[in-house]
């Protein structure tokens, strides 16, 4: 394959190889532990995480996807989504970084050719880093290319600029989304060290402060022809990429609002003081506030009811592509991220309703949970969701295949 001639392999070690389901999700819970001691001062200080990242690619997780014929355990999405909220609700940074990794995994298993497959898979296992260079700022809506890419002999050549670049920091792979000579778009995937790329790091968002996201800047960058997709197809037949895309991103949600109540139910325990009135001597015998956490605590439990549901979905969507299955799969993955969207805001909020003012000192950083919830449930609309789903049940208008369902 013609990409490998313009790869150098890191000096780095093997990352390890997950045998199943089960050992994914212990990994996951022993990486989030070490992840959540510093998550606040990466936040505070915005200091990215490179040495996380490094930890997070050798322990096997950012191949769990991986077809079983290539050499991974293809977890179902479910676990998928539920290893992304363990990272999340240690580090919702670090939790969503993976999901545009996963996301080219996905792409690669529908329509890549088995040659692509076996190569980057193979990098995959290996323990290295895909990012996507997919959304532009300056067009005139969200979702339109000016990014381009050309023929040139036996491959070809892309320019232009893509921001809000999840992960491209980090990233040993770049998947540029760009409009080939006939308006379709064609993904490439090309080393981060290719001639031709600037990476800028210009995120300055209060949310989701360190998740390596930045700009990336592509002039007359050469590419393979054997290093591009053509992804256009994913929009043209149904398939389940937009479905695993977005079931990802609802698990990054439920982890923020795991996180949250965490912290409210152990402030209210230790530290908050029972309002005036309330007749309680600590607010953890406060009727009203133990009402609200069990609100929250229930919500909880259907968000991840849900994802287990619309993660059924989805292996059924991946196993028998059928219009049936896709159309199914994007509803309930819909549901599923319209669910953990306002549970995230909602467990955020209540943080400081019930811990009162005490809870907002710059110290604690308690903040950062309710700022990366509403960061990153901006991602998609919501009201979006829910107009696919009622135009749906209204009016059988199927969903778009759009990658923002």
């Amino acid at each position: 394959m013609g990409t490998i001639s313009q790869f150098a392999e890191k000096a780095r070690p093997p990352a390890h190889r997950i045998e199943s389901e089960e050992e994914a999700l212990s990994i996951a819970k022993d990486l989030a532990a070490e992840l959540a001691e510093g998550a606040s001062e990466r936040d505070l200080e915005r200091v990215l995480p490179y040495e996380e990242l490094d930890r997070l690619a050798q322990s096997g997780l950012l191949a769990i996807s991986i077809p079983s014929e290539h050499g991974g355990i293809d977890v179902s999405n479910a676990v998928l989504a539920e290893v992304t909220a363990i990272l999340a609700e240690a580090d919702s940074s670090i939790g969503l970084i993976p999901q545009e990794h996963f996301y080219i995994l996905e792409a690669l298993r529908q329509h890549g050719s088995e040659e692509q497959k076996q190569f980057f898979f193979g990098r995959a296992l290996a323990g290295d880093r895909f990012c996507c260079a997919l959304s532009e700022t300056e067009t005139s809506a969200a979702g339109h290319y000016e990014t381009r890419i050309t023929e040139d002999g036996a491959g070809y050549r892309i320019d232009g600029r893509k921001q809000h670049s999840t992960g491209v920091l980090f990233a040993d792979w770049i998947a540029v989304f760009a409009l080939d000579a006939a308006g379709r778009i064609a993904l490439s995937i090309v080393p981060r060290g290719a001639e031709g790329i600037q990476i800028i790091d210009d995120w300055d968002s209060f949310g989701q402060r360190v998740t390596g996201t930045g700009t990336a800047v592509l002039q007359n960058v050469y590419v393979n022809a054997d290093s591009v997709i053509r992804h256009h197809r994913g929009f043209e037949r149904p398939t389940a990429i937009d479905a695993v895309g977005q079931i990802i991103h609802a698990g990054v949600d439920l982890g923020i609002a795991r996180a949250a109540f965490r912290e409210t139910v152990h402030f209210v325990r230790y530290h908050a003081r029972p309002s005036p009135g309330s007749g309680a001597e600590q607010v953890s015998e406060d009727p009203l506030a133990i009402t609200e956490l069990g609100k929250i605590a229930t919500h909880l439990e259907a968000a991840t009811a849900l994802i287990e549901h619309a993660g059924r979905k989805v292996d059924a969507a991946q196993v028998d592509p059928t219009e049936e299955h896709a159309v199914t799969a994007s509803l309930a993955v819909a549901a599923a991220k319209v669910v953990t969207s306002e549970v995230a805001l909602e467990a955020a909020n209540t943080l400081f309703e019930l811990a009162g003012t005490a809870a907002t000192r710059v110290a604690l950083n308690l903040d950062r949970y309710w700022r990366n919830a509403r960061t990153h449930t901006l991602h998609d609309p919501l009201r979006w969701k829910y107009h696919a789903v009622g135009n749906y049940h209204v009016n059988g208008v199927k969903p778009p295949r759009n990658g923002a369902l």
